[in-house]
């Protein structure tokens, strides 16, 4: 792809409020094209449910593990003349990960060869399946990719291509469970490939059809570890950020986002200064940015009400443990419950803590030595429970009971048998954590559902409908959670606000494109 030339400098200051994954991508996006850029970020790292946790010499991720579509995260190095490699060392996992089941496990590889022998010996007679899906779901990733780069600001846009070509390949009305039923009998090898569901904080029941490219796009791309953890790659922007000229104030909480009518003027800190704007970028939790950071006479479509009213992701009850010994299990392992339908269910309709639990752990330091001391190793344990929207969980009273459930079931369960003997760190995250102290709404660590009734156009949109000049990054708007979508509403943001001023730029690029140009 051909480099792109720096720009003449821009007089229109931009304040983006939060340094993560989105904030970054759109930052340094519009300070390479000559926007005065200045990020706001309440804490002292970046990367917001990115950032990196370091405790006693182990380094932990907050949220995410493990990248996908790295041909994204490439591109938006690309979009500023920069490559990725120059910055992080990418580790592509084989295989990608263990789905341990009561009856079996299976280790699950993007080599097509390995997954269908996999299949075939776990499941025999189902593995013609696997060419099924991969050929179904890769027509339907091929109508629906080009949607989820394109902004969604009027009505009208839902009736123009690329959406108009994709609705037939959307089955509306069904659900990522029901389309596996196409190509699998085997309730287990279904949950294979479903399970991604919960990348979007859904269940599979309810998480629709279209979703189902989730699983082809890690069998048809591979997943990635990056060396140090996830965290390099807010890392990385954030210096990519300051070398194009952008102006990175970590340790500055706003307070508010003050407007003159549907005109924002500044964002005023909680010390009391304020910082003029012509344009906002907001990267904070959506839901918690419009009921505690804007005018709220301005933004009565989110009421508090009326928010209240919205589907939200499930949430995450979380374990950080640094242990003094390794263990030679898969980097990736993924635990079903006995019975997973009834599991999600306690999560997801009943909204009880899960009588049985299904758990994932992360054993990176069996790729990544610079995670811990040497000899020692992180252990990552997320475990899906319900959001604190209509909840009566009291956390404070059940999270070392919870916590407890959580080891026991480690230890009954996998290769862990001597665990709890040798945990040195230990930090817990629960879902009222995830809303008073990384003001996560309704500690919804997958922000709004992506129900069908909650996407594109009625997200909330990358140009924020209730004010001229507001642009929003981030899980809470188009295209949604999970960072390759996160990264790509970031370039969509600061594609629209170089529209608003003339500055030419080159339009992502398609799929074919991509294909001509090696990057798939």
């Amino acid at each position: 792809m051909g480099k792109r030339i720096m720009r003449e400098k821009i007089n229109k200051k931009i304040v983006i409020i939060g340094a993560g994954p989105g904030g970054l991508t759109a930052g340094m996006i519009l300070a390479h094209r000559g926007f005065d850029v200045t990020i706001l970020e309440k804490e002292s790292v970046v990367g917001g449910r990115n950032a990196p946790l370091k405790i006693d010499g182990y380094t932990f991720d907050t949220g995410p593990t493990f990248l996908m579509m790295k041909f994204i995260l490439d591109e938006m190095f690309d979009e500023v003349n920069e490559k990725s490699e120059d910055y992080l060392k990418f580790v592509k996992l084989e295989p990608m990960y263990r789905l341990k089941f009561f009856e079996n496990e299976v280790l699950l590889s993007d080599d097509h060869k390995k997954t269908e022998d996999e299949i075939k010996k776990k499941f025999p007679g189902e593995e013609k399946g696997l060419y099924k899906f991969l050929e179904s779901e890769g027509k339907r990733f091929k109508y629906l990719f080009p949607c989820f780069q394109k902004p969604y600001i009027s009505f009208f846009d839902m009736l123009k291509n690329p959406l108009l070509k994709a609705l037939p390949h959307l089955d509306i009305g069904k659900s990522v469970y029901q389309i596996l039923s196409r190509y699998f009998k085997s309730e287990n090898l279904k949950f294979c490939f479903t399970f991604q569901s919960k990348y979007l904080g859904m269940s599979a029941w309810e998480c629709p059809a279209a979703f189902a490219i989730i699983a082809y796009i890690e069998h048809k791309f591979g997943i990635f570890h990056v060396i140090g953890g996830l965290n390099k790659i807010s890392d990385a922007m954030a210096k990519v950020f300051v070398k194009k000229g952008g102006k990175l104030l970590l340790n500055h909480e706003v307070k508010k986002i003050v407007n003159n009518g549907k005109k924002i003027v500044s964002v005023e800190l909680k010390d009391g200064r304020s910082i003029e704007a012509d344009e906002v970028i907001v990267n904070a939790d959506f839901s918690y940015a419009v009921t505690h950071l804007m005018d709220e006479k301005y933004v009565k479509k989110y009421s508090k009400e009326k928010l209240s009213k919205k589907k939200y992701s499930c949430s995450t009850f979380m374990l950080y443990l640094g242990v003094k010994k390794k263990y030679n299990i898969p980097h990736h392992n993924v635990f079903f419950a006995k019975d997973y339908r009834k599991n999600v269910e306690d999560i997801f309709k009943r909204k009880t803590l899960p009588e049985q639990i299904s758990f994932y752990i992360q054993n990176a330091s069996k790729t990544d030595p610079t995670l811990a001391p040497e000899g020692k190793s992180t252990i990552y344990v997320l475990v899906p429970v319900h959001n604190l929207q209509n909840s009566e969980t009291d956390w404070e009273k059940e999270k070392e009971l919870f916590k407890n459930k959580v080891l026991q079931e480690i230890i009954k369960r996998t290769e862990l048998k001597d665990l709890l003997e040798n945990i040195e760190v230990e930090k817990i995250i629960t879902p009222k954590d995830w809303q008073d102290k990384y003001n996560v709404y309704y500690g919804a660590t997958f922000n709004l559902g992506h129900n069908l009734s909650q996407m594109l156009y009625f997200r909330p949109r990358n140009k924020f409908e209730c004010f001229d000049n507001c642009y929003l990054v981030g899980g809470g708007t188009h295209p949604g959670s999970g960072l390759p979508t996160i990264f790509e509403s970031g370039r969509i943001s600061a594609n629209l606000i170089c529209k608003k001023y003339n500055v030419k730029f080159k339009q992502p690029s398609s799929l074919e494109e991509k294909i001509e140009n090696k990057l798939l």
